[in-house]
């Protein structure tokens, strides 16, 4: 296997990084980290209030020192936040050093996923016409990635599996 520094997953809120990317880092036994666990725990509340009380800047701030930080770090399987890939720094990061995977899923997927969850700052207020605008517009810059992964009808063990296959040719 050649790892050039981390294995990085990215894509929507609801795509299965955290888990897919906790399930990856097992089989390969290197060390995983969530991005917005790593955010959540230093500012010590939840992504979602840290939206409403300190602003959207304040988190992308925060979101990009940190995720600069983990991204020099080396043999790591990581976890973006879902809008942390939009950063031109963050972005430039993964792309050049890092072996990076896009969970794509079909929208209908992802909005019963985002839609269910309480704790999605970005989609908590969002009409369904407004999700799919924004899965739309980060749909562009996620497919960037190295590789795209189509998650539809796949089971977790059958998506860890396609990503072992890729990384290990790689």
């Amino acid at each position: 296997m050649n790892l050039k520094k981390n294995l990085i997953f990215l894509g929507m809120m609801g795509s299965g990084k955290s888990s897919i990317g906790h399930l990856v880092s097992e089989k390969l036994n290197l060390k995983f980290f969530d991005v917005d666990n790593v955010i959540e725990k230093k500012e010590g509340m939840k992504i979602f209030n840290i939206f409403k009380n300190k602003g959207e800047n304040y988190f992308r701030n925060l979101e990009e020192k940190i995720t600069m930080k983990i991204l020099k770090m080396n043999n790591n399987v990581i976890s973006l936040g879902g809008g942390s890939f939009m950063n031109v720094s963050i972005r430039r990061e993964v792309l050049d050093n890092n072996c990076s995977f896009w969970l794509d899923w079909e929208n209908n997927t992802l909005i019963k996923r985002i839609k269910k969850s309480q704790k999605r700052p970005m989609a908590f207020n969002s009409t369904e016409s407004e999700l799919i605008t924004l899965i739309r517009k980060r749909s562009k810059i996620y497919s960037k990635a190295q590789f795209k992964i189509n998650c539809n009808n796949l089971t977790k063990t059958e998506i860890v599996n396609k990503i072992l296959k890729i990384y290990e040719l790689n």
